[in-house]
């Protein structure tokens, strides 16, 4: 409170009214400390000094938790927060966090040397007996979502990933599961210098054993292409030490690039095309040996090993 009250709207007792001497009391009384009540006195912040006996009134801040609070703002006593110690990681954090630094520079396991290789299975395995999901298709919401191909020994996958189409690029491979309806889509992003397309398979799946689901293809999807940037020609090049103007090609290029453009729109206006797999070769087990809300590891029927990784785990972040 900032403004000034007169004495009788309240009844702080700090120092009583000293009384002028008589002859039944030659000394000037004080009342006594343990009489001033401070939790009915009305709390105020100025002073007020009133006529030959007077009141002393001891401004105070304006707070209802009474003396020891204030004392303590007074004396400018800040209280500080402990921090919680920080979280060390756990055995298994820390083998997750090896085998993905593990895989940078393999190229999703296409460019691994054999002993990145050695070491990525030591690795594995060691993940693998610390697996906290023993049986993983009685925990089937964990595999749901989407999961990221981070490394695959499987040589099939081997010539998609080495760009045997001229200027293609595969983007992503990546796993969905929905365990609701118990199907699985492997899908493949390509990019080009144009547009960007996919290839999908669809398939069910059934559960055989606490860890080994059956997996049966039913059809394939190859998506329809999405525009994206145009090219970006340079001004020249030096090859072999010697500068190559492309400026005289720019308006070819450009040329060239609307013509695709306009095809690409074209297509990207149709629906996805899709086609059944109906051969022999449709069907598949996958045995699941290591399961967690962020990583996966799988082993196919040839002994393959695939790691995968839950969409939007920090685990991608290079």
């Amino acid at each position: 409170m900032a403004s000034v009250f007169s004495l009788h709207q309240f009844s702080c007792k700090t120092l009583s009214k000293i009384s002028p001497p008589s002859q039944f009391n030659s000394k000037p009384t004080l009342s006594p400390l343990n009489s001033i009540n401070f939790n009915k006195t009305p709390l105020i912040s100025s002073l007020k000094i009133s006529g030959p006996g007077f009141q002393v009134v001891r401004a105070v801040p304006d707070n209802e938790w009474g003396l020891e609070e204030e004392e303590g703002a007074a004396a400018g006593v800040a209280v500080a927060e402990e921090e919680p110690p920080a979280k060390e990681p756990t055995e298994i954090e820390l083998l997750k966090k090896q085998l993905v630094d593990s895989f940078y520079g393999t190229d999703r396991g296409l460019r691994a040397t054999s002993e990145t290789r050695a070491e990525i299975v030591e690795l594995i395995t060691k993940l693998e007996a610390k697996n906290p999901t023993p049986a993983p298709t009685e925990a089937l919401t964990l595999l749901d979502g989407k999961w990221i191909l981070a490394y695959t020994s499987f040589v099939g996958l081997f010539p998609l990933l080495s760009r045997t189409l001229a200027l293609v690029k595969v983007e992503e491979i990546s796993q969905t599961i929905d365990s609701e309806n118990f199907t699985v889509q492997n899908s493949v992003r390509f990019s080009g210098p144009l547009a960007t397309t996919s290839l999908s398979t669809n398939a069910k799946f059934e559960v055989r054993s606490p860890k080994r689901v059956q997996i049966k293809f039913e059809e394939g999807i190859i998506g329809t292409p999405q525009l994206t940037d145009s090219i970006v020609l340079p001004e020249n090049v030096e090859f072999l030490g010697t500068k190559i103007d492309f400026t005289p090609f720019k308006g070819l290029i450009t040329s060239v690039q609307d013509t695709a453009s306009s095809v690409v729109k074209t297509i990207s206006s149709q629906p996805p095309l899709k086609f059944s797999i109906s051969n022999t070769n449709t069907e598949s087990w996958l045995l699941t040996t290591y399961l967690d809300e962020e990583l996966r590891v799988s082993r196919g029927d040839a002994g393959s090993i695939f790691v995968l990784i839950k969409e939007g785990s920090p685990l991608l972040t290079p």
